[in-house]
């Protein structure tokens, strides 16, 4: 016959504490190889991006044109001495230049979603919260940002800044910050749209607008915080487009001025020697993958472990 356990009369009971959001999120992330695969990739893209040139055993812009020389006028192979990948044809180090074009990336991918938040929320805020004419007029506005195609709404804005002093800032890459956001901010305004107007007519806001708490301090303190989830799904899906429409650019000429090494201007420097010297183009090319294959697997994990739908399943 079965037994039921009660508890000593006398001795306190403690209630087991529930974990928090993102302590249960963080523990389905766990379990989670490929999100883990991920995070170890854009952790170590983010150390490369900071710590670059100081593990770069030369200057991006340094030619060795001694070893360039005694190899006959063209790069020099990978395992050449004091040059592990090689060189390119100016006798630039490849691998300084890859870590080089990883700082590049990684300023690319967090500055330009800094701009992506810094016009979606508000916008996607705005229009959640108001609703009526103000939703109906941000949202086509969005409408007509989201209309156009990101790809040549960049490369006309870089050619009309090329040449002005906003365009040659910080080697080029200011421009591409901008560039990029302006035209990647829709799919986060949408989304915070979508939260506000889910979580606006909940008992919580009903309760903070019958004690008289202001509006932007039920948007800042309540609704904003409690739709941080998909906020962050968004931004990490969001980098790899980020790397990979700065690496067009680059490839393309437009973008991050010489000599400074982005992984898109490698590739297209390198295609030239593609046949007799690969390796010019393979390295740079594998950097890419990595990076998207990292945020993307990353971005995916979240999304499974930010779902509250998926709670007990894993």
């Amino acid at each position: 016959m079965a037994t039921i356990s009660r508890p000593v009369p006398g001795t306190l009971v403690r209630p087991r504490r529930s974990a928090g959001l993102w302590a249960d999120a963080w523990s389905r992330l766990r379990k989670n190889r490929l999100a883990l695969f991920g995070l170890v990739l854009v952790s170590l893209l983010l150390f490369t991006g900071i710590f670059g040139p100081l593990l770069a055993p030369w200057p991006y812009q340094a030619q060795d044109l001694k070893a360039v020389a005694a190899a006959g006028g063209g790069p020099l192979p990978p395992g050449s001495p004091n040059h592990i990948l090689g060189t390119d044809q100016l006798g630039r180090d490849l691998f300084s230049r890859l870590l080089d074009g990883a700082r590049i990336s990684v300023s690319v991918a967090f500055v330009v979603q800094l701009v992506i938040l810094t016009l979606g929320v508000p916008i996607g805020a705005l229009a959640g919260w108001f609703g009526g004419r103000v939703d109906n007029l941000l949202m086509r506005f969005t409408d007509i940002i989201y209309a156009f195609p990101d790809l040549l709404f960049i490369i006309l804005l870089s050619v009309a800044f090329r040449d002005t002093a906003f365009g040659q800032a910080i080697d080029g890459l200011l421009m591409v910050f901008v560039a990029i956001g302006i035209t990647s901010w829709v799919t986060v305004a949408r989304l915070v749209r979508g939260q506000m107007l889910a979580l606006k007519e909940t008992e919580f806001v009903e309760a903070a607008r019958a004690i008289g708490v202001k509006d932007r301090r039920i948007v800042t303190r309540h609704l904003l915080p409690n739709g941080m989830g998909p906020i962050i799904v968004a931004i990490t899906l969001g980098i790899p487009g980020a790397i990979l429409a700065e690496a067009t650019l680059a490839y393309i000429g437009i973008g991050v001025q010489p000599p400074r090494a982005s992984w898109g201007s490698l590739i297209a420097e390198g295609q030239k020697w593609i046949r007799s010297e690969p390796h010019l183009v393979t390295f740079p090319a594998i950097a890419i993958a990595l990076a998207l294959i990292g945020f993307t697997f990353l971005g995916d994990g979240l999304r499974d472990a930010l779902d509250p739908k998926l709670k007990g399943k894993q």
